[in-house]
């Protein structure tokens, strides 16, 4: 198997893709990249990723670009693009990644694989960095990407658990899951949505997935928790920017703050987020917090009636290669020009939750590109999501290799 650049693996370069770290040589194992040696994996490589693992796609000073292996005039998607290419491809059996908005999730469905988002802080990230030890951030997460789920659900049972610092007679388990037909299953759906509008091309496959569970007697219902889409975005984008805000130097910070001062306080574009939470005082971190529990109250409800919701993991299927800096950027969806950055909505839905979401492939698009479901399930309930993923894959729509890659 191979891991994301950015994990540590001794004797192997660590860079985040960044020119400055290009020497920076790991002298010990991840904690995750540590559990899978120990059980037997031979990490025979590393694979690609954008600067400080900050893009939708994955592409470097050092490394190169990595093309998607469906269209290699598209991204693979990023940060771990080169994860999602490297096993559609055919040049790795599993992978190791990691994810905070969508970096997992993203590069999974633009590639045709499976991904899995641990629900928060039940994997251990450290020496996911370029430090030797550093605390883990807010909302990001590592995990597995592989072709299939059965290689999903073995490589999180050996990354999950506790890290060192936690005392060894600590014991943790994930919920079984016990399900074993679509039909024990119910579940919710959402297609769209009127912030974060889907592209015809994506969201279709669900609706014919909707269609088909109906069929094999799945309790399907078109419903979501009762969120503001547009107040769960800002939060989510907020917060996220605050998780990396402590790699700014001193100088990079005065300069933020600056900017911040001109910012719309309110406004949920990618800018007006992006330094509003790398600036954001300790006083109102805590109060976006509580927002944030709000949150994770109205899923906690949510899922006493449903056992898994699907959505889009994305907005679009794989999108040409772009050169311009995220908040310039745009998509066209449904021939519309629509800023890029909501479509991470997507990723924030959940994500800011804590909550776990399996991205598995489900159709191709008129134009052959892979598109993929977002099964999210209730925190802790990792094996739900993956089981769900699982019959899918074994009853609906499997991992099909790129032509030329068979």
């Amino acid at each position: 198997m191979t891991v994301k650049e950015c994990f540590q693996l001794t004797g192997t370069p660590t860079t985040y893709g960044v020119p400055a770290y290009r020497d920076n040589i790991a002298r010990a194992n991840a904690v995750a990249v540590d559990r899978l040696l120990h059980a037997g994996a031979n990490i025979f490589g590393k694979t690609n990723v954008p600067p400080w693992l900050a893009d939708g796609q994955s592409a470097n000073p050092i490394y190169g670009r990595t093309n998607n292996p469906w269209s290699l005039d598209r991204t693979p998607g990023g940060s771990s693009g080169g994860s999602a290419a490297a096993l559609a491809a055919g040049l790795t059996g599993l992978e190791l990644g990691s994810d905070i908005a969508s970096s997992i999730r993203n590069p999974a469905h633009y590639c045709g694989v499976f991904g899995h988002k641990t629900t928060w802080g039940i994997a251990s990230a450290y020496r996911k960095s370029l430090a030797e030890s550093a605390s883990p951030d807010d909302i990001a997460v590592i995990g597995p990407l592989a072709r299939n789920t059965d290689d999903l659900e073995l490589a999180l049972s050996i990354i999950a658990g506790p890290d060192e610092a936690v005392p060894s007679n600590f014991r943790f388990g994930l919920p079984v899951e016990s399900r074993t037909r679509l039909a024990d299953f119910r579940v919710a759906i959402a297609y769209d949505d009127t912030f974060a509008e889907v592209d015809d091309e994506v969201s279709n496959p669900l609706r014919a997935l909707a269609e088909a569970l109906r069929k094999a007697g799945v309790s399907v219902r078109e419903t979501r928790p009762d969120l503001d889409s547009e107040n769960c975005y800002r939060i989510y984008m907020t917060l996220m920017r605050a998780a990396g805000a402590g790699r700014a130097s001193d100088g990079d910070f005065a300069q933020l703050k600056q900017q911040a001062i001109t910012v719309n306080v309110s406004g949920a574009d990618m800018r007006s987020t992006a330094l509003r939470g790398a600036t954001l005082t300790h006083r109102d971190w805590l109060r976006l917090n509580d927002e944030r529990r709000g949150i994770q109250d109205r899923w906690r409800a949510f899922f006493e009636d449903v056992d898994v919701f699907l959505c889009p993991p994305l907005s679009t299927a794989a999108h040409l290669h772009m050169l311009e800096e995220p908040a310039r950027r745009m998509l066209t969806i449904n021939g519309k020009q629509v800023p890029y950055g909501k479509q991470l909505f997507w990723a924030g839905h959940s994500g800011v939750a804590y909550l776990p979401a399996t991205v598995a492939p489900l159709a191709r698009t008129p134009g052959g590109l892979p598109t993929g479901v977002q099964i999210v399930g209730p925190q802790y309930h990792d094996l739900r999501c993956i089981r769900f993923a699982q019959l899918l894959e074994r009853n609906y729509y499997a991992f099909e290799p790129p032509a030329g890659y068979v």
